[in-house]
């Protein structure tokens, strides 16, 4: 499991950057925290929204705040731009809270890699979208399935 977590590892060409995209994307679908945060450096430092995060036991804290606050949280991740040990990808996700109002999210994330294929670096700009729940575009539930339309295809 940690291998398959922190494969590929820094450099990167288009095709391991392409697979460590979809490795992210996998792991945030889970929605489990403690499987989420294997992919992180130890002093990972993150700049989420407006909230920035240091370490493991933030991670973890701040993951079950967004996963009990964001339900059926599901995501599309999309490389951007990738070098040497850095990846630039844009999201969406949608979900609803509590009240039954879902949301597509869009954002922007960077991120810089230690060598052994864990992530140090994660700066996300994110922005909410309100939608009715007949606009949504993601139905599946755990792993996107492989043969799901990616965001460009979505024209997302």
């Amino acid at each position: 499991m940690a291998s398959e977590i922190l494969s590929p590892a820094p450099p990167f060409d288009r095709q391991t950057a392409i697979e460590k995209v979809r490795l992210a994307e996998d792991g945030w679908n889970s929605r489990d925290p403690q499987r989420i945060v294997k992919a992180y450096s130890a002093a990972s430092v993150w700049r989420n929204r407006a909230e920035f995060v240091c370490g493991h036991e933030a991670i973890i804290q701040f993951l079950s705040r967004k996963f009990a606050k964001e339900l059926d949280y599901r995501l599309i991740k999309e490389l951007w731009a990738y070098e040497a040990n850095r990846i630039a990808v844009r999201f969406a996700y949608e979900w609803h809270d509590d009240s039954g109002n879902w949301f597509r999210s869009y954002g922007n994330e960077n991120w810089h890699f230690e060598n052994d294929g864990r992530m140090a670096l994660r700066y996300a700009s994110i922005n909410d979208l309100p939608i009715s729940e007949d606009k949504c575009l993601f139905h599946w539930h755990g792993r996107r399935p492989d043969d799901h339309p990616g965001l460009s295809d979505l024209g997302l």
